[in-house]
């Protein structure tokens, strides 16, 4: 699998919020910008976001306002 920059982006972001047990509107916002500014979900990219929905359903991250 190849990475892209904009996966490193993206994957920089979810880590800062898997580290802080939070993720805020903005920083979800932010998640969503980055994935799609490229125009191209590739697959690091979507099992990132898969990655990041499921701790969101299971409460492993918490969204907060902000």
């Amino acid at each position: 699998m190849r990475l892209t920059k904009s996966g490193l982006g993206l994957k920089e972001v979810i880590e800062k919020a898997i580290r802080d047990h939070v993720i805020t509107n903005s920083e979800y916002e932010e998640i969503m910008k980055v994935a799609s500014d490229d125009g191209i979900a590739d697959d690091h990219e979507q099992r990132l976001l898969s990655q990041l929905q499921g701790m969101l359903a299971n409460g492993t991250l918490k969204k907060i306002p902000g």
